[in-house]
């Protein structure tokens, strides 16, 4: 006779209830915090662009230190030690919720539930793979999860091949998730699946499809906040600007804290960050230094566009003699002069609320918020050439952003409005990890990139001068070494 330990919990008696599902639903949501608030992130998605940089710190050669300033010089190897992160992150997402997939028929589920459990399931893998396709291109696909050696050591697939599991997942996402309900629980919507779906769309340049799921997703219920520090304010979590947000929660008995996105990384390197976040927290040897916006970006700034102060505030102090930084008071960015013998250092403001404990916030991080949205159908419909009706999303996003419509775009010249949508989307969502993305998506990544280092090498003696070779080759980030070394059927990416 075969017995079997009660105490023993696999995967073929674990999901009993539709409670085991709605647990394992959440764990494949936490997975998503490592895709999006891993410090590979930012470090992939904004300091690899001309939104920020770094503060150098001559004696802080460590090699997760160098590591991190390499993506952002250009000069990541294989070996890079930053970057796997976001490539594990991905895949743990994909295996969680594979494992769900593969196991809903276990037990008997209403319909509403097994759609919820499927169509949540199916927006994180698509989600996860689209981050992933576009940093590092072809990849394996799993659409179940593997059990030996041989389900899991597989190629690469192509990119078309990835971006087709991409749009049948959120495809049938959209079809099984019901439209957002105010105010939301964080979960995925049909309105996020949908945004989603549009995103994959126009970078696939397929404008006329991306048009479709946008406007759909025009139709519920979302708007724009009056202010646009209000989208980022914690009351207004899951609000009716956010479409998609990860989750985070520092007031549940074991606190679910923002740390690798905390507003402390982005810091210059403090003994003391009172004067900042009213918190006495010393980050110069944890987290601080990073994401520091560019004098580029804060001159991308129109006049009169009240992003700016929301967006970045600048720390006022000095740097001692090891690069460490005392800060005296926060100013405006706007037209910001530092004073005789004070420095002036950009941080990211419009990640800076109220906490208790030093570099652990209660800050969601946005994935896409409304004001993407209306970015998105512009341009799908400008790339049409239908300027004139893009107009109305492209000026709802302006005049929130002005607070009239005196700056309002008037013009409908495809080539000028799609310099003036790349612009739009830089201030309207810097920091929240798309510029890189974009100025790869846009084919502008080699020329800007290049124009900028120049700039850069200019400002800074610590730079090398290899740095900022930006060939086609670096539009793509390394497959992980250690990845291939387990995996002799993945191969490397051109260049690495």
């Amino acid at each position: 006779m075969n017995e079997t330990d009660p105490n023993s919990i696999n995967l073929n008696n674990y999901f009993k209830t539709q409670s085991d599902f709605d647990l394992a639903v959440n764990g494949a949501y936490n997975q998503l915090r490592g895709l999006y608030n891993n410090k590979s992130a930012w470090t992939m998605g904004e300091m690899r662009s001309d939104n920020t940089h770094y503060d150098y710190k001559s004696s802080d050669q460590a090699v997760a230190t160098t590591n991190r300033c390499a993506v952002a010089d250009f000069l990541d190897d294989k070996y890079n030690n930053q970057t796997p992160a976001k490539w594990n992150a991905g895949f743990n997402a994909i295996s969680a919720v594979n494992t769900i997939l593969d196991h809903i028929d276990d037990i008997k589920l209403t319909d509403a539930s097994r759609n919820a459990i499927i169509g949540q399931s199916k927006f994180i893998r698509a989600l996860s793979y689209f981050d992933l396709v576009r940093f590092y291109g072809g990849l394996p696909i799993y659409k179940h999860a593997p059990l030996t050696r041989e389900e899991t050591y597989i190629p690469r697939s192509s990119v078309q091949e990835v971006y087709d599991l991409i749009i049948a997942d959120a495809t049938d996402a959209a079809a099984k998730l019901d439209a957002p309900t105010f105010p939301q629980t964080g979960r995925a919507t049909k309105g996020a699946a949908l945004t989603l779906l549009g995103d994959v769309y126009l970078t696939l340049k397929k404008y006329d499809l991306a048009e479709n799921a946008l406007k759909q997703v025009t139709a519920m219920g979302y708007t724009l906040f009056p202010n646009y520090g209000d989208a980022f304010a914690l009351v207004n979590k899951n609000g009716r600007e956010s479409v998609f947000e990860i989750q985070f929660n520092t007031a549940l008995s074991v606190p679910q804290a923002n740390t690798d996105a905390s507003v402390y990384n982005f810091l210059p390197r403090m003994a003391n960050t009172t004067v900042v976040t009213g918190i006495n927290y010393n980050n110069i040897t944890t987290v601080g230094g990073y994401n520091t916006p560019t004098q580029d970006l804060i001159s991308a700034y129109e006049s009169g566009d009240l992003r700016l102060d929301a967006s970045i505030g600048i720390a006022e102090g000095t740097f001692n003699a090891t690069d460490d930084f005392t800060a005296t008071a926060v100013k405006s960015a706007v037209n910001y002069t530092a004073p005789a013998g004070k420095t002036g250092r950009p941080f990211p403001k419009k990640f800076l609320h109220a906490h208790t404990i030093g570099n652990q916030t209660n800050d969601d991080w946005p994935v896409y918020r409304y004001s993407e949205v209306l970015l998105l159908l512009a341009e799908s419909l400008i790339l049409q050439g239908k300027g004139g009706e893009a107009l109305t999303y492209l000026n709802q996003v302006r005049t929130r952003a002005f607070g009239d419509a005196t700056h309002n775009i008037t013009t409908t010249d495809q080539a000028t409005l799609q310099t003036i949508i790349l612009k739009e989307r830089r201030v309207e969502l810097a920091f929240e990890n798309k510029r890189w993305l974009d100025l790869v998506r846009t084919g502008n990544a080699v020329a800007v990139m290049t124009a900028f280092g120049i700039k850069q090498k200019a400002m800074y003696s610590y730079l090398q001068p290899g740095s900022y070779n930006v060939t086609e080759n670096r539009l793509l980030f390394p497959i992980p070494n250690a990845e291939i070394l387990l995996n002799d059927k993945l191969t490397p990416n051109p260049g690495y």
